[in-house]
């Protein structure tokens, strides 16, 4: 790995082996040549051969300025592809498609819900995702400077969860897919390992591969999903506005539905602030913030409204039409875009396995930055490389959809929305560390970042030093690996804390509905965790990160 070079304005160049708190190094994926262990020898060895190959073999460290392409605009054409790839398929789909068919609301509420709450949390995932060109470092490394060494790990624990809890879902959609376009002949068990397989052959590849996989799927993806239109629309006549009749009975149940809803919509684009950076690691040190936020909403919003949209008509439609209710009832999504296609015959079967490759695309993504997560939460596991991480995440996920590929809706309607109170908790706390205390009026309160007895910067880094101050990020992203330089993360640590009861009140799942939820709705409640955990941890942190940076300066 080349050496290290300076693009901060001051350099910390502490050594971090003088405890044992600090293993980590430039070099934690690197496995000592002299090992007499067969297994370390081995995986050096196939290491060495994925990268002649052109793998991605490096992990978590920091990817420096001149590492970083210079080709802005292809970059963003990079990303662009990818969230049209990744986002506009069968995983935001899936979401969407339960406003009706599992919430029991009709057109207008559904889409009322559902865009709302999908379009806030495309803000939120945009806001995240200018860490990457910022730092070089991965969503959840560049979380080290709130939460510290020891408790980003906790995060990054939530983090992996969340996206593998997506796999699970996608695989099983996908599987059911296979089983109707083979009309029975590929069982669901083998329709979920194929979707698997899939996603970790490129998953393992790294970012550059995976960004051109991802650009070449979005053309064939989103016109199949625009010819589903076409077909679905045929049966648009069975289209109705109403409500479920149990519903109207009970005035709370409907405003207890739309909130739940609008939390799952909201969830589904959102989580993607916990990944959103690594994608944006190759963009110059340079790149506006204001080019990285719209990429990043627009990125997600339109392919994601695009195909919830379509998914809340043919759910509708599902409501309301015997044939199609029984075939979702029976295999799931998966037979219900069937019946869209069945008028087209071979044709429609072939548009549903393009259609299917949408799901690998969301898997690929899953699956590629799950590993950084793993490698972030102790040592020993930061030195096995990211590309047999990504091999055991995708077995385990695998294992995961198996187990409950007849609970679909139990998973994603009940689990799933609790990655957006996490992730809404996490925003909420970098806006305020960005725009609060990343500023002239609070930066010289950062004496471990910004010690004193730094060396002055050269002219150029000073340019960049006042530039970044004025945006009111200011960082020294030089200590990303360093223990005791980086927070101590007791601040953040205490507002997500604080932010859980917040969520444990108005949270309204199968398992749990909090007393605040129940206000919201009828007996099962309206979920509004999302807006108090993150204002509990928004009203909590400042005083505290105010503390933590008069008390230790970090």
């Amino acid at each position: 790995m080349p050496p290290m070079t300076e693009d901060t304005p001051y350099e910390n160049e502490k050594t971090l082996d003088k405890s044992q708190r600090t293993q980590d190094s430039y070099q934690i994926y690197e496995i000592n040549e002299e090992s007499s262990n067969v297994v370390a020898r081995t995986i050096k060895n196939v290491s060495r051969w994925l990268d002649s190959l052109g793998v991605e073999i490096r992990g978590i460290e920091r990817l420096q300025p001149y590492e970083r392409s210079s080709n802005e605009t292809k970059q963003i054409l990079s990303v662009i592809g990818l969230w049209l790839s990744g986002c506009g398929g069968l995983s935001s789909m899936s979401t969407f498609i339960l406003g009706p068919l599992l919430f029991g609301l009709g057109l207008k509420n559904s889409l009322m819900a559902g865009l709302i709450g999908s379009t806030l949390g495309c803000a939120v995932a945009a806001y995240c995702s200018l860490m990457g060109p910022r730092s070089g470092c991965r969503q959840m490394v560049s979380a080290r400077f709130l939460f510290g060494w020891w408790f980003v790990k906790l995060v990054c624990l939530v983090s992996i969860i969340g996206v593998m809890g997506w796999s699970v879902v996608n695989s099983v959609v996908g599987g059911q897919i296979l089983v109707n376009v083979s009309k029975g002949k590929i069982p669901l068990v083998v329709g979920i390992v194929i979707v698997g397989l899939i996603s970790l052959a490129v998953a393992i590849c790294g970012i550059r591969q995976l960004l051109k996989v991802e650009m070449f799927l979005s053309i064939p993806v989103n016109l199949a999903f625009m010819l589903l239109y076409i077909a679905g629309s045929q049966h648009f006549k069975y289209l109705s506005h109403a409500d479920k009749p149990d519903m109207s009975a009970i005035p709370n149940a409907i405003k207890g539905s739309w909130l739940s809803f609008f939390s799952l919509c909201y969830s589904t684009t959102s989580t993607w602030g916990s990944i959103a950076s690594d994608y944006y690691i190759l963009f110059p040190e340079t790149t506006s913030d204001l080019k990285v936020f719209l990429t990043t909403f627009v990125g997600i919003l339109i392919p994601t409204t695009f195909v919830g949209v379509l998914g809340i008509l043919l759910a509708d439609v599902g409501m309301n039409l015997k044939g199609w209710g029984e075939t979702y009832s029976s295999t799931g999504i998966g037979g219900l875009l069937y019946e869209a296609f069945r008028p087209w015959g071979a044709g429609g079967d072939f548009l549903l396995i393009v259609i299917f490759l949408s799901l690998v695309s969301n898997n690929i993504l899953n699956t590629y930055s799950a590993a950084f997560g793993v490698q972030l939460i102790g040592v020993f596991l930061a030195r096995i490389p990211r590309w047999l991480w990504a091999i055991m995440l995708t077995a385990i996920y695998m294992v995961c959809a198996l187990v409950g590929r007849n609970k679909f809706a139990s998973i994603l309607g009940n689990f799933l929305p609790m990655v957006g109170y996490w992730i809404s908790m996490y925003f909420i706390m970098l806006l305020e560390e960005n725009q609060i205390f990343r500023t002239r009026w609070f930066i010289h309160l950062y004496t471990k970042e910004f010690p004193p007895e730094a060396p002055k910067a050269s002219s150029s880094n000073s340019i960049l030093a006042a530039k970044r101050t004025r945006r009111g990020v200011n960082y020294n992203f030089n200590i990303w690996n360093d223990y005791d330089s980086l927070s101590r993360g007791l601040a953040a640590t205490f507002a997500f804390a604080v932010g859980v009861v917040g969520a444990v009140l108005g949270m309204a799942q199968t398992y749990w509905v909090g007393p605040l939820a129940r206000k919201a709705g009828a007996d099962e409640g309206g979920d509004i965790a999302m807006w108090l955990c993150m204002g509990l941890s928004a009203a909590t942190y400042p005083l505290a990160r105010y503390w933590e940076l008069k008390r230790f300066g970090r």
